[in-house]
């Protein structure tokens, strides 16, 4: 069990290595040649060159530089890693990218372009001047670097998509989660923390038809400016409500699988190229929803939300209603998961009994010390069965609620068991799987391609077979 741990670890370090380092990217004629040089001294001096080649990309020595650059800016401590280990990481990475493009995997000028705005909006935010930033990256001109900074996120997206396509491959039977845990001997068996399930009632103040009416006036005046000529991703970043977008223009990509509430599906893929759609409510609020691109069965759209103001008196109703509930569940007329079912204005929880979803597992268990800080502040002081005071919540978007939550079960520190920790057994025999069947696929994927590596580098000891030996 410590192998598959270990291993698990070095998978999830090195899908989080190559969302952080960036490098120089190079599409390459066979007939480029410049090697390493060495100069026969006291201590050894490089002349920056190609290192490695794979497929149609290069390495350069200094890339090797920016990486343990790009590492060591970000907080990551990198006095373990060593040059060989750093090169077989951008080995890896350029191998994904090659084989994205022969598997004809897509990613779009356009999604990488947002992605690049957000990235550089972020640094400038960072450092203080985009001008601060292009002399960071040592290019002559904001033109020149958007350019060398497209290219790179460009190849780390190609090799995500990649990495993202093998592992979505993967699939795991229950009689593999069986013989995969009776595999660990009993001694090696992993000890899980402690980990209780949460239930809550939401009540939601009732908006006035007042304010709604004013959120869609204001959406029908941002439409109106855009179609006679303002930036609908401009108008997003400054008003809209929506944190997942907002910062990127209102941007998403989506097909009719992408988990978006049915209200929203139903008007984007109802919208023609350019087209700009009436204001429309949703749980969140309200949206108005402009196409960029219609491709096949994707949409490329941007959206602004915006939700309406809540009343004193409202939130006031809201809260005296909460009160009589939670009066009634502490009074045995009812019990909380009935009052979830019959009163609570959440749909996500209210057929389950009030019962919450772990997000990051599917599962109703949270454990203590990765549960949400907000969520933990709410449950660590309740005893079992007990029920929280009325809470008044304030959601990402800026809507007000307020809860009840209580306890429903609580789960001690313990050894992992197959029938109670099925899902998280699951769980580590599916990435252990995946693992392999990325070690497969490197085997496979690297006999196939054009690979070289020069110079002191062939002495490198990697984990794949980079020199065909």
């Amino acid at each position: 069990m410590k192998s598959i741990n270990s291993r698990i670890a070095l998978i999830f370090f090195l899908l989080l290595f190559s969302s952080t380092i960036t490098r120089a990217q190079e599409i390459i004629k066979d007939s480029v040649v410049a090697p390493v040089k060495k100069i026969n001294s006291n201590q050894k001096q490089k002349i920056d060159g190609i290192i490695a080649t794979v497929g149609d990309y290069i390495i350069l020595d200094s890339d090797i530089d920016k990486s343990y650059l790009e590492l060591s800016s970000q907080g990551n401590s990198i006095k373990d890693i060593t040059r060989c280990q750093m090169l077989g990481k951008l080995l890896e990475d350029k191998l994904y990218a090659h084989q994205a493009i022969q598997d004809s995997v897509k990613v779009t000028d356009a999604e990488v372009k947002v992605m690049m705005d957000e990235r550089v909006s972020y640094m400038v935010g960072q450092i203080g001047s985009m001008e601060k930033v292009v002399s960071y990256y040592k290019k002559n001109s904001e033109e020149e670097f958007r350019s060398y900074f497209f290219d790179i996120l460009k190849e780390n997206k190609l090799s995500s998509e990649m990495q993202k396509k093998i592992i979505d491959e993967v699939e795991i039977t229950p009689e593999e989660v069986r013989n995969f845990f009776k595999s660990i001997p009993k001694d090696e068996l992993p000890l899980f923390g402690a980990e209780m399930e949460v239930a809550q009632i939401v009540i939601t103040p009732k908006v006035s038809d007042v304010e709604k009416q004013k959120v869609i006036d204001r959406l029908n005046g941002f439409k109106k400016e855009v179609e006679e000529g303002s930036s609908f991703a401009t108008k997003a970043v400054l008003y809209s409500k929506d944190p997942g977008s907002s910062s990127n223009g209102g941007y998403y990509k989506m097909n009719r699988k992408t988990p978006f509430v049915k209200e929203f599906k139903d008007v984007a893929f109802s919208l023609q190229e350019g087209e700009i759609s009436a204001p429309f409510e949703t749980d969140f609020g309200f949206h108005i929803i402009y196409v960029e691109k219609v491709k096949g069965q994707e949409v490329e759209l941007r959206h602004i939300l915006l939700t309406p103001s809540v009343s004193e008196d409202a939130l006031t109703a809201a809260k005296e209603k909460i009160i009589l509930i939670r009066d009634k569940i502490i009074d045995k007329k009812i019990t909380f998961a009935e009052a979830a079912r019959t009163e609570s204005d959440e749909k996500e929880t209210r057929a389950n009994g009030g019962s919450l979803i772990n997000p990051k597992t599917q599962d109703t268990r949270f454990e203590l010390t990765k549960m949400d800080p907000s969520l933990y502040s709410q449950v660590s002081s309740l005893k079992d069965d007990a029920i929280s005071q009325p809470v008044l919540d304030t959601d990402e978007n800026g809507k007000k609620s307020y809860k009840l939550i209580t306890v429903t079960n609580r789960i001690n520190e313990h050894v992992a068991d197959y029938g109670t920790d099925y899902i998280k057994i699951k769980e580590l025999a599916l990435k252990e799987k995946q693992i392999k069947a990325i070690g497969k696929w490197f085997d496979e994927t690297i006999k196939e391609t054009y690979v070289k590596i020069i110079g002191e580098y062939r002495d490198c000891e990697f984990t794949n077979n980079w020199l065909k030996k």
